[in-house]
């Protein structure tokens, strides 16, 4: 199926850590194919917004802290009451975290675990009523490659991400008999602001080069082109899955 210019016209989009990086790049790809934008982040995200106007994209920004429950039901009023309805629901908010098990505290396990996987249920949970009455959704999780391999320096991390592909099976199972597909996605190195450090530390990025055959860092408009297909009806009949993004990292 060929995709028109605006297929997702009509179609609005919640997207958690929708301020920059990934996040932003999947933001600009739906609104580039029609979609109105509700972007949620920690901080304010209004100069996002601004250039999404600038472009013709209808969005919104929302506060929210997506590990807290109360945080997100204000999300879902907030964003319900701008746009009327949700369609697409994208989990992009995230956080790393460089810690051996000995070096983690109790703290640091429940900020990663509560960002990473608690908010993408709670803010499933919240919007999945709008897709079942819509009888059409799209659910698109961010995973990890570290989902699928782990670092000896990342176990909250790790933990968390693997919860996402879980919950994106058992989602997908659930909700599949109301037109709903959910789909994980799996990046590798992607050049966006919280990697900044690493690329500029020529050992560091040399040694995530040297495991990524195509020898470069991914694009976050690599991550939204991809995102844009997802939420097409020509991938319709893909759900339940992860689709790695990596440069072959894991071919390896």
């Amino acid at each position: 199926m060929i995709m028109t210019t605006k297929f997702l016209e009509g179609k609005v989009a919640i997207i958690t850590g929708g301020r920059r990086g990934i996040g932003k790049a999947m933001g600009l790809a739906l609104g580039a194919a029609g979609a109105k934008v509700a972007l949620a982040d920690l901080e304010s995200a209004e100069a996002t917004v601004q250039e999404m106007r600038a472009q013709g994209i209808d969005a919104a920004g929302f506060r929210c802290d997506v590990s807290d429950e109360a945080s997100v039901a204000k999300l879902e009023q907030d964003v319900i009451q701008s746009f009327g309805t949700v369609h697409i629901i994208i989990n992009d908010a995230g956080v790393a975290l460089r810690k051996a098990l000995l070096d983690t505290t109790t703290a640091d396990w429940r900020r990663v675990i509560g960002i990473n996987l608690d908010g993408v249920f709670f803010v499933t949970r919240a919007f999945a009523p709008h897709l079942k009455r819509n009888k059409w959704g799209r659910i698109i999780n961010l995973a990890s490659v570290m989902a699928h391999i782990a670092t000896g320096d990342r176990l909250a991390y790790c933990a968390s991400k693997a919860g996402v592909l879980a919950m994106t099976k058992s989602l997908a199972l659930d909700l599949g008999a109301d037109g709903i597909s959910v789909v994980a996605i799996s990046p590798g190195s992607v050049e966006t602001d919280m990697t900044i450090a690493l690329r500029q530390d020529p050992a560091k990025n040399q040694a995530l080069m040297s495991l990524t055959p195509l020898k470069r860092w991914c694009k976050p408009e690599e991550i939204g082109e991809l995102t844009r297909f997802l939420c097409s009806e020509g991938a319709s009949f893909i759900t339940g899955t992860d689709i790695v993004i990596d440069g072959g990292w894991l071919a390896q």
